[in-house]
């Protein structure tokens, strides 16, 4: 189950500046110019010859910020092509009076519309014009083509990176190894930093993290440890991360390959942490929760837990997520609940996430009555959001047959003004089909085994009988041996 994420990887900040948001930018009704050019590039309507030809008589006086705007302005609402052909008309027109900082700024925003064609495009127009890639764009770009699948393009740009005029040092080979170890692509990442190892000066650091969590993504336990030893070797400082990027490398790998380990395992990391004075988080400790929920070792979870809080480690509201799960998933559901209010005891609100999957789990589970319970415990914590909760309550309770508890909570959905998405039909009992709880059936199932093995039984058993009689009755008499 991988629906909250323990940590993320750090990626390279250059993705973080910005040129020119969407906020900053003027409203379209103060400049006529630009609410022209927007409504023409906007329009779907017609060919892109077409939007040239109006662009064309339009007769706007055209300059680099304008093209900006009508950029930012289009790149949610207009389609992908029709801003491109705006932006390479745009480009014709003005020349060279378009500075290589507006042009970046345009392939950068097509790099995270995720159109790689339009990039390639660019990145040749940019190339023929002689113009300059920054490391920015650069990092964008390599980002959105390792995302598509296109990694061996992203490596081909970084190795030809002299030729768009963009150096070749220890950000760029930072950025192009953050962006393949992203998706997992290790082994060709270590094939960068084996090329280049003369210009990691000063970014050392990030590019052994990358490879290190680019191995975590595979699952390669005995590449990431390696990585580990190269990293001690160079004397670059193990932190937090790092062990929580190998401990989750290892509980994956357990997963798959022999659960029982996946505690010991994690317990021999923790302490290689604290030799390293590191003491293990939150984060360490849901990694392996986590791990343990997914193959519903209930016993294990509840160990981790009480361990955990044992170390002096606060449980956050994921941890107690997974706890509680995994017990609503074996059926001990008066114990979950009991951590469901300890969690609130302890003063910790978790986000509405937490209660949907739990309804959800429950529901799933056919115990409807205890995510109605979820439903009070939500109404104590948070002000909203409950159109989710009712919208999977309502139609089970009327597919299990309960119209009126269905109807009862569609009355207290309306009174406290929260927009339900379900059909009201679900409340029509002649609309609605009412489904035979599965556990039900699983019992009549096993009764009408149980029987038919009774009387399966006897029929063995009086059969035997028979023919143990038969044989006796044609059992052959004994020779008598001649006396002497």
């Amino acid at each position: 189950m991988k629906i909250f994420s323990t940590h993320r990887l750090k990626t390279f900040p250059f993705r973080y500046y910005a040129t020119l948001t969407t906020a900053q930018l003027p409203p379209l009704s103060s400049v006529p110019c630009l609410q022209k050019l927007c409504g023409l590039v906007s329009t779907p309507v017609g060919s892109l010859d077409e939007l040239e030809s109006k662009l064309d008589e339009c007769g706007v006086c055209l300059t680099p910020s304008t093209v900006v705007q009508v950029v930012n302005h289009c790149k949610d609402e207009a389609p992908i092509r029709r801003l491109l052909r705006f932006f390479t008309w745009s480009c014709k027109n003005l020349g060279s009076a378009l500075s290589d900082k507006e042009f970046n700024h345009a392939i950068r925003v097509f790099a995270e519309k995720k159109d790689h064609r339009a990039v390639d495009i660019l990145l040749s127009d940019l190339r023929k014009d002689g113009r300059a890639l920054d490391v920015q764009t650069f990092t964008t770009v390599a980002e959105t083509l390792v995302k598509l699948g296109r990694e061996g393009d992203a490596l081909g740009i970084f190795k030809n990176l002299d030729l768009f005029k963009c150096p070749q040092n220890g950000i760029t080979v930072s950025a192009i190894v953050t962006a393949l170890c992203a998706k997992g692509h290790a082994r060709r990442a270590e094939g960068v930093l084996y090329h280049h190892k003369d210009k990691l000066s000063g970014v050392e650091s990030c590019v052994y993290r990358s490879i290190l969590y680019g191995w975590s993504v595979q699952k390669n336990v005995k590449e990431a440890r390696k990585v580990l030893q190269q990293m001690k070797s160079k004397n670059i400082t193990l932190d937090l991360f790092c062990f929580n990027t190998y401990l989750r490398c290892l509980c994956e790998k357990n997963l798959e390959k022999n659960p029982s380990g996946i505690v010991p395992e994690a317990l021999n990391v923790f302490m290689e942490m604290r030799t390293y004075k590191i003491v293990p988080n939150s984060v360490s400790y849901n990694i392996v929760l986590s791990c343990l929920g997914r193959t519903r070792r209930v016993k294990e979870s509840l160990g981790i837990f009480d361990s955990m809080k044992r170390a002096g480690c606060r449980p956050d509201w994921a941890s107690y997520y997974f706890v509680i799960r995994v017990l609503y998933l074996t059926g001990r559901f008066g114990k979950g609940n009991q951590m469901l209010e300890m969690m609130l005891e302890d003063g910790l609100i978790p986000p509405l996430k937490f209660y949907y999957d739990l309804v959800g789990v429950l529901c799933g589970v056919e115990r409807v009555n205890f995510a109605l319970q979820i439903l009070d415990y939500m109404k104590e914590t948070s002000t909203g959001g409950y159109g989710p909760v009712y919208d999977v309550l309502i139609p089970k309770l009327c597919t299990n047959g309960d119209f009126e508890k269905g109807k009862q909570l569609w009355q207290e959905a309306e009174e406290m003004g929260v927009a339900l998405q379900c059909s009201f039909d679900v409340l029509d009992p002649s609309i609605t089909k009412v489904f035979e709880l599965r556990r039900e059936r699983n019992l009549k199932d096993e009764d009408s085994t149980k029987k038919d093995s009774h009387k399966s039984d006897a029929v063995g058993y009086t059969r035997k009988r028979m023919y143990n009689s038969r044989k006796k009755g044609k059992r052959k008499p004994k020779k008598n041996t001649a006396s002497s």
